[in-house]
């Protein structure tokens, strides 16, 4: 890992993910969390102000030690238990039925193998346990999905492997889970960095 990944990286993925629009949609999904909770790309912590007094315990999980210790320091002032772990989602190491809540924003188009990482979030969810997911991906219209393609390539070299490209939804209903309420829009900016799948799902 080099000095663009380990340290640069990091940083310009925690500025990206203050914007305002983003923000709208974590307060959207977050407070919807209950029980046992796992945050997949926990990254700088983002989120913790989002989670309401129904979370019991929270476990942040992200493969970037630079955001986990950012995230370090903004739990030290949380209103509920935290543990952190230094891991990718596609071997989560939890036990299967141990988690009420997994949570998601916009993470699963930078995990290396997103549908074994939903796998992974099926098998430590309770059964009828929740998916909450917030991601941007793959637009509807054929033109944009054109540049969503050809973007791709270099963009997830310079973005730690964000794809533009995945069809949210598509992914989660081949892992198993049963979306209860999907919806999907374009946020404010680029048309091929922001269509955006919000909702929940099912064990």
């Amino acid at each position: 890992m080099g000095i663009y990944e380990r340290w640069v990286l990091p940083r310009l993925i925690d500025l990206a993910m203050r914007n305002r629009e983003v923000r709208r949609y974590r307060a959207r999904i977050v407070p919807q969390a209950r029980g046992r909770v796992l945050e997949i790309g926990v990254g700088s912590g983002l989120n913790l102000p989002f989670y309401g007094p129904g979370v019991q315990r929270l476990y942040g999980l992200d493969p970037s030690e630079a955001l986990l210790a950012m995230t370090g320091k903004r739990v030290r002032g949380a209103h509920l238990p935290v543990e952190l772990i230094h891991r990718g989602a596609e071997a989560i190491p939890l036990e299967a039925g141990s988690i009420d809540t997994v949570v998601t924003t916009f993470t699963l188009c930078s995990v290396t193998d997103p549908l074994q990482a939903l796998r992974e979030m099926r098998r430590v969810l309770r059964p009828h346990g929740l998916l909450l997911f917030a991601e941007h991906g793959l637009a509807p219209e054929p033109s944009v999905q054109r540049w969503q393609r050809r973007l791709t390539p270099a963009w997830r070299r310079i973005a730690g492997g964000c794809h533009l490209d995945r069809k949210m939804d598509a992914l989660i209903g081949q892992a198993g889970f049963a979306i209860e309420h999907l919806a999907t829009e374009y946020a404010r900016g680029p048309r091929p960095m922001t269509y955006i799948y919000c909702g929940r799902a099912r064990r």
